[in-house]
């Protein structure tokens, strides 16, 4: 019993000191993501699927990061006020629109964040204060 007492103690002792160990980028990133997998299960899944890996012709993947990338000033607007038209994304065409979201900037913020982290495997945050200025300048 004591040899599993202390073993425990130890393990919980490592926990500690290894999250202690974590800067706040690294926090925020994954306060940001777990938010963001939670928006992307309510949102976005039905239509771009469980990994991002969209539905045949009909919705693009999120997995293209090079889209997401040469996109990037656009997203946070797509995401919020729709698509409609012609989009091209790994490689394939699509052409059926995206409705409006009614999503808040700050949930923007992190399903573009669990995209980019958990989808992509990317290490870039979404911040708020990029997703308020994109959103600004939507046209």
């Amino acid at each position: 019993m004591r040899i599993i007492l202390t073993t425990c103690l130890t393990i919980g002792a490592v926990l500690i000191a290894l999250i202690s160990c974590q800067n706040e980028v690294d926090i925020k990133t994954a306060q940001y993501a777990v938010n963001g997998q939670k928006v992307y299960i309510t949102h976005c899944q039905n239509c771009h699927g469980e990994q991002g890996e969209g539905l045949g012709n009909l919705y693009p993947p999120l997995t293209d990061s090079k889209f997401l990338e040469a996109n990037r000033q656009k997203l946070a607007c797509m995401i919020k006020y729709g698509t409609s038209g012609e989009l091209e994304v790994a490689g394939k065409k699509f052409n059926n629109s995206m409705p409006a979201s009614n999503l808040s900037a700050v949930d923007i913020a992190y399903v573009l964040t669990y995209i980019n982290t958990k989808i992509n495997k990317g290490k870039e945050i979404y911040p708020l204060d990029e997703v308020e200025k994109q959103l600004k300048t939507c046209q």
